[in-house]
């Protein structure tokens, strides 16, 4: 079905035709249309013509205002201040689109044919180390861009640039090499790396006591392994000596390193995905490209660079300047793609990433969902690729930038012991707070406890992305659990009893269906619930377009808060006549359809029952 287009576009454009016939000397002009709490909407563009042609802003306004026909979608025109124009829209107009999104899958959302693709680098754990608070954010928010750009049709490539290279893994393999049963274990029914990428065991998303016995099992070994190596490390010079020959002979390619090297980031795979999987994200074996996947490429990178001037030498290491970037000293702090003993910096990986992906991958966007902290170096490694030639007005690279996950006391997130918080506890008391609430409301909904367990964590892990997703990327939020899972406020929670209620609702309405009746009056709720529903493919365009996942969590905040008022003020089931019931069932269920939309591109479930 084709796109449906909203009451704001249709207000719009009518506006701008009276304009151009009324004030044809003007040109096209922008209405500046936009909300108004003293009509549906009030169109601002007049004030700015007036200057223009040196008239009267309120003679002005009148001559348009007669020149717009209010006979279908504008019920009324009126000229308010110095030359405002406040515009009511009629009840069939809003009862009649919303109708036209109803009959459509995707509500009447345009999915726009792009020529483009976007290629986006999010939820980037490191092997052999465990995931902690601070990979939360890169992991929601990045999968949050990924399903509302492909619903907008955006075509989107995952990647997932894990940190699987460097000297450390020396010290690791050497420590194997010498001690070979350190990552034994059982792991019956783990999703081993490597299968089918469809199948439920090669993906999150799934749900399995297994999975999270393995991956717990899986990251016990690493850490065991990890402290080990690193005490004789840093105790023992002969294997400090045996593991840096062990580093030359992983970036020489040799078999058995390469092998003991490939154990581990299996390994980390098998707990990566059980930590997926608690956020009930899908990551997929074949989108993860980590540092390693690139390694044969560094080379050439830095010749490339070097042969077109954009890199210089200079004290041994190949260099990238930049005239706006200077250390305390006032000299210039270089972009290190190549160090003086010849290893090569996260710059020369960045970089041989976005050639592959820009070459091999045909995208014309890189989204980089990054900590904010690591900006500078993506403005240069940015600024260095379109030196080279890689990055051109075909091609745009992006950070989508995000800030740091703070305690209560506006710190970083730490346990009491200082020390980083694991991403699986975080998770794990999440969705144990929610089910404690779930179950207080249990008995009212009639939950079983095999649902109140599943709602529990639906709940606990949509708050824990809802606290993250609701606050623009790039600010600090404050990780407070006992807010996260309150039913009052700005909390998913909030969202997912809303839908819940009125899942509730179309339940007791037994055989009374929803129908649109576009000839009856609305109520003040009514109306102010319809024009809200009505501007959710307008929200997403606009979170698409600017990487704002925030705008769409608070668009469905205030779309359960119109909701709840609505139920307040306008009886469903006990309304005055069968039309009326039809009618307040049909916005009921539009409502409760463009909810569950949403929260789902958020990576957040509804629940029918809760």
């Amino acid at each position: 079905m084709a796109s449906v287009p909203s009451l704001a576009s249709t207000v719009d454009q009518r506006i701008a035709d009276a304009l151009s016939a009324a004030l044809p000397e003007a040109g096209s002009a922008d209405p500046l249309l936009r909300r108004s709490d003293r009509a549906d909407f009030q169109a601002n563009g007049i004030l700015a013509l007036a200057k223009k042609l040196k008239g009267n802003p309120r003679e002005l306004a009148a001559k348009v205002v007669a020149a717009i026909p209010t006979e279908d979608v504008i019920e009324g025109v009126e000229v308010s201040g110095p030359g405002f124009l406040n515009i009511t829209v009629g009840d069939r107009a809003i009862i009649e689109t919303l109708a036209a999104r109803a009959a459509d899958a995707r509500l009447g959302v345009p999915h726009a044919e792009r020529a483009g693709t976007t290629v986006i680098d999010y939820a980037q754990p490191n092997v052999a180390k465990e995931m902690h608070v601070g990979h939360l954010r890169s992991a929601v928010i990045g999968a949050a861009m990924v399903e509302i750009l492909e619903f907008t049709g955006e075509k989107v490539i995952r990647r997932h640039h894990i940190g699987d290279w460097g000297t450390q893994f020396g010290m690791l393999i050497q420590y194997l090499i010498e001690h070979p049963h350190e990552l034994d274990h059982q792991a019956a029914g783990a999703p081993r790396p490597g299968t089918d990428p469809e199948s439920e065991s090669a993906t999150s998303g799934t749900s399995g006591a297994d999975t999270e016995t393995s991956g717990e099992e899986a990251m016990s070994n690493l850490n065991r392994l990890y402290k080990a190596s690193r005490v004789l490390f840093d105790s023992d010079e002969e294997f400090k000596a045996r593991s840096r020959d062990r580093v030359v002979a992983l970036q020489a390619g040799e078999p058995e390193t390469l092998a003991l090297w490939q154990r581990f980031v299996d390994e980390s795979k098998i707990y990566f995905y059980s930590v997926f999987d608690k956020l009930d994200m899908e990551i997929h074996d074949p989108d993860i490209v980590g540092e390693s996947g690139y390694n044969d490429m560094l080379e050439e990178t830095c010749r490339l660079l070097e042969e077109s001037g954009v890199a210089v030498r200079s004290e041994g290491a190949l260099c990238v300047f930049f005239e706006d970037v200077k250390g305390p000293d006032g000299n210039q702090v270089p972009l290190i793609v190549k160090k003086s003993n010849g290893g090569y910096g996260y710059a020369a990986t960045d970089l041989s990433a976005i050639r592959d992906r820009v070459t091999n991958l045909d995208a014309t966007t890189l989204l980089y969902v990054v900590d904010a902290r690591q900006s500078l170096h993506f403005k240069m490694v940015f600024e260095t690729a379109r030196r080279a030639g890689w990055l051109n007005d075909g091609v745009k690279a992006v950070q989508l930038a995000f800030g740091t996950v703070l305690g209560k006391d506006g710190k970083p997130f730490k346990t009491r012991e200082g020390e980083t918080v694991r991403l699986q506890d975080l998770l794990d008391e999440a969705v144990d707070r929610a089910t404690a609430v779930v179950r207080e409301k249990a008995e009212k909904a009639g939950l079983a406890e095999p649902e109140i367990a599943e709602n529990g964590r639906y709940v606990g892990i949509g708050a824990v992305k809802y606290a993250d997703l609701s606050t623009s990327a790039v600010r600090d939020y404050k990780f407070d659990l006992d807010q996260m899972v309150s039913l009052n406020g700005d909390t998913s929670v909030y969202l997912q009893y809303a839908y819940a209620r009125i899942k509730s609702i179309l339940r007791k309405a037994g055989d009374t269906r929803p129908a649109a009746h576009p000839e009856l009056p609305l109520a003040p709720a009514e109306r102010a619930l319809g024009l809200h529903v009505d501007q959710f493919g307008e929200v997403l365009a606009e979170v698409a377009a600017a990487y704002e996942p925030h705008k769409l969590a608070a668009y469905l905040y205030q779309l359960a808060s119109h909701f709840t008022t609505f139920y307040d003020q306008c009886p469903v089931l006990k309304a005055e006549t069968a039309e009326q019931v039809e009618n307040r069932l049909f916005l009921c269920d539009v409502t409760a359809r463009t909810l569950h939309q949403g929260l789902a591109l958020l990576g957040i479930r509804s629940p029918e029952r809760l």
